[in-house]
């Protein structure tokens, strides 16, 4: 494209344009870089002009056209956005600028930088979406040349951003044509042999029915006309990424596939959209599950149409797409297509688009740009169900969310508080996946907190943000208070008194900024306690005597229990500790409130607590800083439920299982799982986890087990 080919095409459509403007950002970006070559040989101010030719033709405004001829000026040049803003103004110096956030690192290799990165061009993005715009056209035209690059580790990796992250980016901003060329470009670099087959495949099939498509266009525009409607009717057959998606998805081959050609019709109104489906189901058999009205429910992007399947002329299955013009427009061009913004220019807020503003709120509860770019690829790159809140307000969400997905993308505090929910009027689980149409009610509740197990089946990113959030932050709490225990058993065993002012002097020492700092490290058994004791009193290395430093098993197993310690106890309680974050229940011998305990600490993990009497803590004898003795308080016990196990030998007989259950139910225990681990014609061997108070609770249940007829045995069960 020629300079006045350029200026003439923005000027056509866009009166408001200043072709002086545009005439001197080409003169400018042209000297700027100068001789500069691209990998291709050609010069290198050609890729910002055809840059501007990609954005001229979906009608962006002049402002924009002009951040793409300079888009490369402050990365590849001696210009900077004080150069550009003395010349163009401080608009198209914000724009460029923040195209350049991305630009400047994005082929790194290094995934952290990537990520912060992405980061910063999301916040400009978020004040302008034409910053996206431009860097969407620039991706596209660097993947139109990507051959010319040499080095092919550079090439896929390229194509692999591509195919995370801008690809669903421009599905977001529903500019379809330009997601389907994205994806086919990188899919070509990423998987060229499965490309090729499907391409042979379908220049198969084109020569096998040729004129297949024209033919059906001419029946579905005839049946239409019979009923006095005037249609637009076009046809393509689906690209090779498509079609190849759909088989990963659907586990099938492409001889399976049979709606690989999508025709759209395009009518005058609303009304007639509805119209044509009608008759399009009278005249052809419907394919089961393809009905989809993106009218009345649009799309995220604002996509509007209606799909269908079914089985067209000579019994080919199609898909139909019936939609006005102007949601054909939004549909290919998307954001772009709205003339209002083009003019008004962006508010003060930036574009109010729900997903942009769920993206930045992953942002703020992210813990580093990798989690961050994370859950963006996992918030983007998904297909979408569509349910409605009690009051019929739409919420949008990826394919297998949860009512928890839900709760979070309705605001962030219901989320947290969220206790249960009923779908479509019933009670259902909170790990139940939604489906399209489906009526979500949230039971919250204000003593409720996020549980650390919702991150197993959460979908969206901004759902498992604030989760990870909350969990690092009770599992610092849950460090700190473990830390302190452990610090003042350690000093009280030397007899010395722990205070605030002898740790401070040593914070920097293990390089903590504060005292909870220190605290959480020795509670994550990152510092040992006894290293802290020694630092404050040197004086303590030399009584150590390495004879005495290995720990006899035997000596430690004959330790008095200390079931309810007071303050004077040298045992570390273990009251308010959450299992599964400082404290893990060890699930080699199952400890329960009331037996005697001890903790074993790791790095990085807190302490896992075993019973007494647990074998594997032999492995353990010879490094006795990872010992620590251990208390319940049984204050607090009746209140927490902990798993205990039982093996079963039950005679098989009907209805044994049943009186098994019911008996248990009946001493106040709940099965929580139950394992056949061999079975005859005579008994079922078994494993059951029963959850129970403490361990006088589940001695209970075993005596009432033990006293029925069609139990054989039963006992306490390890590992």
């Amino acid at each position: 494209m020629r300079q006045f080919e350029l200026v003439e095409s923005v000027c056509s459509y866009d009166p408001t344009a200043s072709e002086d403007l545009l005439n001197r950002a080409y003169v400018f970006a042209m000297r700027a870089h100068g001789a500069q070559k691209r990998e291709s040989g050609a010069p290198y101010f050609s890729h910002p002009l055809d840059v501007a030719g990609i954005l001229a033709d979906y009608k962006l405004d002049g402002d924009t056209i002009i951040t793409a001829l300079l888009h490369d000026t402050i990365e590849d040049t001696e210009v900077s956005r004080v150069d550009i803003e003395e010349q163009f103004g401080p608009n198209v110096a914000r724009l460029v600028d923040g195209v350049t956030k991305l630009t400047r690192i994005e082929f790194q290799s290094d995934q952290a930088k990537q990520a912060e990165n992405f980061r910063k061009f999301l916040v400009a993005m978020s004040e302008d979406i034409r910053v996206l715009l431009v860097k969407l056209a620039d991706r596209l035209h660097n993947m139109r040349t990507l051959n010319h690059i040499k080095c092919p580790e550079k090439r896929y990796r390229i194509a692999m951003e591509t195919m995370d992250i801008f690809a669903p980016l421009a599905d977001r901003i529903g500019i379809q044509e330009m997601k389907q060329e994205l994806e086919d470009l990188a899919f070509a670099e990423i998987n060229p042999d499965g490309r090729q087959s499907i391409l042979k495949r379908l220049e198969f099939l084109s020569s096998k029915g040729e004129g297949l498509i024209d033919s059906i266009i001419i029946e579905i525009q005839q049946l239409l006309a019979n009923k006095g409607i005037n249609a637009s009717v076009s046809g393509r057959e689906k690209s090779p990424y498509s079609i190849w998606k759909k088989m990963q998805k659907n586990e099938v081959g492409f001889e399976q596939l049979s709606d690989i050609m999508a025709f759209r019709i395009i009518v005058e109104n609303v009304e007639t959209c509805y119209s044509v489906l009608g008759i399009a189901h009278s005249a052809y058999p419907v394919v089961p599950l393809r009905f989809k009205d993106y009218i009345s429910t649009p799309k995220p992007n604002g996509y509007r149409s209606l799909h269908t399947g079914v089985f067209g002329p000579e019994r080919h299955r199609i898909e139909l797409q019936i939609r006005t013009q102007n949601m054909h427009e939004i549909a290919e061009y998307g954001v772009a297509a709205h003339w209002d913004y083009k003019h008004s220019g962006p508010r003060a807020d930036g574009p109010q688009y729900r997903w942009l503003r769920e993206l930045l709120d992953i942002l703020e509860h992210a813990s580093g740009p990798e989690e961050f770019l994370e859950h963006t690829k996992l918030e983007m790159f998904q297909d979408q169900v569509f349910c409605f809140t009690p009051r019929g307000d739409l919420v949008n969400l990826p394919y297998g969310a949860t009512p928890v997905d839900f709760a979070y993308a309705v605001h962030s505090e219901v989320g947290d508080k969220c206790v249960g929910s009923k779908i479509n009027g019933r009670m259902l689980p909170l790990r139940t996946q939604l489906g399209n149409g489906d009526q979500v009610e949230i039971i919250t509740s204000k003593a409720q907190t996020p549980s650390p197990t919702w991150e197993r089946f959460v979908v969206t990113g901004k759902a498992r943000a604030r989760i990870r959030r909350f969990v690092r932050q009770k599992e610092r709490d849950e460090y700190g208070k473990l830390g302190r225990s452990i610090l003042a058993r350690a000093f009280k065993d030397e007899g010395y008194e722990i205070t605030k002012k002898a740790l401070r002097g040593i914070l920097a020492i293990f390089n903590q900024l504060t005292l909870s700092d220190l605290y959480a490290e020795v509670g994550s058994g990152n510092i040992a306690g006894r290293t802290v004791l020694e630092t404050v009193y040197p004086e303590l290395k030399s009584k150590v005597d390495n004879n005495q430093a290995i720990i006899s098993l035997a000596q430690v197993r004959n330790r008095q229990p200390k079931i309810a310690p007071d303050l004077g106890s040298n045992a570390v309680s273990i009251k308010g500790l959450i299992p599964g974050m400082a404290m893990h229940l060890a699930t080699c011998c199952h400890p329960l409130p009331g037996d005697r305990v001890v903790g074993i600490v790791t790095a990085g993990r807190g302490i896992d607590v075993h019973t007494i009497d647990c074998e594997i803590l032999a492995s353990f004898a010879e490094d006795p800083d990872q010992w620590i003795d251990l208390s319940w308080d049984m204050k607090d016990a009746p209140l927490d439920l902990h798993v205990g196990r039982l093996s079963l030998s039950v005679i098989n007989t009907p209805g044994s299982l049943g009186e098994l259950s019911t008996l248990i139910a009946k001493n106040n225990g709940n099965i929580s799982n139950l394992k056949i681990i061999h079975r005859s014609i005579d008994f079922f061997d078994m494993l059951i986890d029963v959850e129970v108070r403490n361990v006088k609770h589940l001695t209970d249940i075993i005596a009432a087990l033990r006293a029925t007829p069609s139990i054989n045995s039963v006992e306490r069960a390890r590992g």
